[in-house]
């Protein structure tokens, strides 16, 4: 994991949940006290990802929004689709 950052973090996660760690892309988009990450894997990791009804998605999303509270920030989580 990247030291502290929130984007590691989410990177950590993804990397543990897919069958090819190697096509987790974790991008970071900062405006003043707020970041936006979009996540990106490959498309056969994608449920594995998004889970049943959203919910590996939301709990990463928590966990994101507590480490970045935790950092006095604000941070939202986008899983992209592959292209």
């Amino acid at each position: 994991m990247k030291g502290d950052s929130l984007q590691g973090l989410i990177e950590y996660i993804a990397q543990a949940l897919v069958d090819d760690p190697s096509q987790v892309q974790v991008d970071e988009v900062q405006g003043g006290n707020h970041a936006r990450l979009e996540l990106c894997v490959a498309q056969e990791d994608m449920g594995r990802v998004i889970g049943k009804r959203g919910r590996v998605a939301n709990s990463m999303r928590l966990l994101l929004r507590v480490a970045a509270a935790r950092q006095g920030r604000q941070a939202n989580l986008d899983i992209v689709d592959p292209q």
